[in-house]
């Protein structure tokens, strides 16, 4: 089964989103890029940051050929003083922040014994310190302006075991959820919101860009098929099934949603087995 997009409509019309990881690792559709394009299709403008520019050509073209507003931005968003300065570059851009979605991470594999220190120490800082830095420098804005939402993504990884030892991307996308609901509460009485998707096993390019080569040996389909099997409705998703859950967070829709989660992963972490 084949993933289908619902009409966005104006629901974020001349919104101003900061979309963190707006780029992918390959053609298709990854979560930051389904992300900012149907965001634009919803009527955002859209500041789309990530790492490369050259990783997000792909997003930038589907923005423009949609008739949307996109302005993109380099970021090492593990560098607080970068990340000031792409706040305030939106702000001079856009005059404002309504949304900010925190979309960057990445796995590798170990438990504590197999997994180098250095790679703990990048897993953390790529998947957990980059949401920490990009709401310190956000929230301000956001406080000032009266409100705000912010969508961050974890991973199903942070609830339950997945099918591998990622223990340092386990650990950092179970703080993701938890720093989202502290804040969500800290900040709740001054009108921002903050809620967290968690995406399960999708199709993404990252797939068969990096997942296959750690864990099978390159075989992308014994990848998809171990990935499949764990999927109680039959097929994966992909980065625009993760879109929508946060479309709908990030939307007036969700006024009254706050320190909460969309587990968006086909039933798969509601299995006993």
């Amino acid at each position: 089964m084949s993933t289908t997009n619902t009409t966005p409509g104006g629901r974020l019309q001349d919104k101003v989103a900061i979309v963190i990881g707006a780029g992918c690792v390959g053609p298709g559709w990854g979560n930051g890029r389904a992300i900012a394009v149907l965001f634009a299709q919803a009527g955002a403008r859209i500041f789309a940051v990530d790492k490369d520019l050259g990783a997000m050509d792909e997003t930038l073209r589907r923005i423009e050929e949609a008739g949307g507003d996109v302005t993109p931005h380099a970021c090492d968003v593990t560098d607080s003083a970068a990340v000031a300065r792409m706040v305030e570059q939106c702000r001079q851009t856009y005059g404002r922040v309504d949304i900010l979605v925190n979309n960057v991470g990445g796995s590798s594999p170990g438990g504590p014994v197999a997994l180098d220190e250095d790679k703990w120490d990048t897993q953390i800082a790529i998947n957990l310190k980059s949401v920490y830095l990009t709401c310190k420098h956000v929230l301000p804005l956001m406080e000032a302006q009266g409100g705000g939402a912010i969508v961050n993504t974890a991973s199903t990884s942070g609830i339950r075991w997945t099918g591998s030892a990622q223990v340092a991307y386990a650990a950092s996308k179970a703080g993701v959820i938890q720093l989202s609901r502290v804040v969500a509460v800290e900040y709740a009485s001054r009108g921002i919101r903050v809620n967290t998707v968690v995406p399960g096993q999708l199709h993404t390019p990252m797939v068969e860009a990096r997942l296959a080569g750690q864990r099978v040996g390159g075989d992308v389909n014994k990848l998809l098929d171990s990935r499949l099997a764990r999927i109680p409705l039959g097929f994966m998703g992909d980065g625009r099934d993760t879109a929508n859950a946060a479309l709908f967070l990030a939307s007036d829709e969700a006024q009254f949603i706050t320190g909460t989660e969309i587990i968006v992963d086909g039933g798969m972490t509601a299995r006993c087995d």
